[in-house]
């Protein structure tokens, strides 16, 4: 039995007419470019996320470099983030010249780890007039002397970081905090939306996602009318009317066939999450009933907010190649994220980052697997797959 990865053509077959009309009314229009079609989904999308205003933008990546630049953001600065994440999060930090420092993981949620960051802002930091400054005395010589400005935690997999602690040590040091929430649309918080907790909430729409476009296209959300109107301006070369920049901004402007088409499955999308969080929790059963946990082979993802929307199932198991290789000779699909945690990659080398230092995202990234959870999996391809996993180590 063929189990994919991910099952587009399955989600998109129930709803092409619905699409499909979406699209024409703009074609139609001739208006690709904002509009009415944009304005639309933006409204949406910041009611659904719980925000007063939301800027509809190019990609999830340009959603996060817009975010710092509004806040002038940039050389001499330094923005705290995760090693354990998607490049874009890091290297929107690195494009507007500001400094990534990485701070090591929860291994439960794959969430930057708050206490990790407190200890960090103790042991490497000091502050004078409300600037935190990174210490002389700190090991990595590349990022002594910057200020911290920012705190960018992510939401992974579809579940939001521990958001009090790290909001707390934000308002403590004076800290701008952008979500990377780009994998958790409707993700939820103690009962709050990913997104809106922070001072700017940033997704993406990339095809993969849970709430997905027809290409790339993302979203920043704020409850700040003043940064909600600088995102708008920023997005168009820092346009205040035709022809005239207050800002040096960027082409970050959203499509309005991506636009009609996130509008249309907004709609649908706290269906497509129960049945993601129900292909979940069937794992959970079939995976327990086929006596294959505790056994310290396989660990399975655990729910420590309010609503974790399991953007991706992502289960920690050794060997964990093995297992990978096997299920596609099985015709099982599986994804690796992310195989280099960020603090190793080689455009990072510069930062002064050793192997061992952040042990928990390095663990991670030896030891995690994606197995198929999209909406539309039956209950006999996830039996199918349970299987597979079991007999990995049993003789043919």
């Amino acid at each position: 039995m063929k189990v994919p990865l991910l099952d587009l053509n399955a989600q998109y077959q129930p709803i092409r007419d619905e699409l499909l009309a979406a699209v024409t009314e703009v074609f139609d229009t001739q208006q690709f470019i904002l509009g009415p079609k944009v304005a639309e989904c933006e409204k949406a999308v910041a009611e659904y996320c719980g925000c007063l205003h939301a800027c509809g933008v190019s990609s999830g990546t340009d959603a996060l470099l817009l975010a710092l630049m509004c806040e002038g953001i940039g050389p001499g600065d330094a923005v705290v983030t995760s090693p354990y994440t998607f490049f874009a999060t890091a290297g929107s930090i690195a494009r507007v010249g500001a400094v990534p420092i990485f701070i090591d993981i929860d291994p439960v949620t794959y969430n930057l780890d708050p206490a990790k960051l407190t200890d960090f802002i103790a042991t490497n930091c000091h502050k004078h007039d409300d600037t935190l400054t990174i210490s002389h005395s700190c090991e990595l010589v590349s990022i002594r002397g910057s200020s911290v400005r920012a705190i960018m935690p992510v939401h992974l997999y579809g579940q939001a970081a521990d958001m009090d602690p790290i909001l707390a040590i934000a308002k403590e040091h004076n800290l701008i905090v952008i979500e990377d929430a780009c994998q958790a649309i409707g993700a939820e918080y103690k009962g709050r939306r990913a997104g809106s907790l922070g001072d700017y909430g940033c997704f993406s729409f990339y095809p993969s996602k849970n709430l997905n476009g027809a290409g790339d296209g993302g979203m920043v959300v704020t409850n700040d009318a003043a940064r909600a109107e600088k995102l708008r301006m920023m997005r168009v070369h820092g346009e205040t009317s035709r022809y005239h920049h207050r800002w040096v901004g960027g082409n970050f402007r959203f499509d309005a066939i991506q636009a009609a088409v996130i509008t249309t499955k907004l709609a649908h999308l706290d269906g497509w999450t129960a049945a993601r969080q129900a292909n979940a929790e069937r794992y959970g059963k079939l995976f327990q009933e086929a006596g294959l946990i505790g056994t310290g082979i396989l660990s399975l993802p655990e729910v420590k907010t309010t609503r974790h929307v399991f953007n991706q199932y992502v289960v920690r198991v050794a060997p964990r190649d093995a297992l990978k290789d096997f299920l596609a000779a099985k015709d099982i699909g599986t994804a690796i994220y992310y195989p280099v945690p960020l603090h190793r990659q080689e455009c990072f080398a510069y930062l002064g980052y050793r192997e061992g230092d952040l042990p928990e995202s390095e663990k991670a990234a030896r030891e995690t697997l994606a197995l198929p959870v999209y909406p539309e999996l039956t209950a006999e391809q996830a039996r199918h797959v349970v299987a597979a996993v079991g007999a990995l180590d049993q003789p043919s």
